[in-house]
């Protein structure tokens, strides 16, 4: 699964946010799901999780005015993409943009 999701600033505005909304969620991430990989490299946020017994990795690459989504989903998941992408795109608009 793959998609952009735009928002309004810099590259370094859309780390610093993603960073803080990670920071204040913690608990209720961990309380949903299990964390194996949160590693930042530069711009590019990598990440691994466990969620009800499903295994779910990916990137989110920070642009000027865009997060890069890419999320690689167990068969299982490939189904609803679309609606795991809407999901996504309508909480992140709630958080960020």
């Amino acid at each position: 699964m793959q998609f952009k999701l735009p928002f309004k600033g810099s590259q370094d505005e859309g780390v610093a946010r993603i960073k803080q909304l990670l920071e204040e969620h913690r608990a209720q991430i961990t309380e949903k799901a299990a964390v194996s990989k949160e590693e930042w490299n530069g711009n590019v946020l990598s990440f691994a999780f466990d969620l009800e017994g499903k295994h779910i990795e990916g990137t989110v690459t920070v642009r000027d005015n865009e997060f890069d989504v890419y999320a690689k989903l167990p068969l299982a998941l490939r189904l609803f993409e679309g609606t795991i992408e809407r999901m996504i795109e309508a909480e992140a608009k709630k958080m960020v943009l």
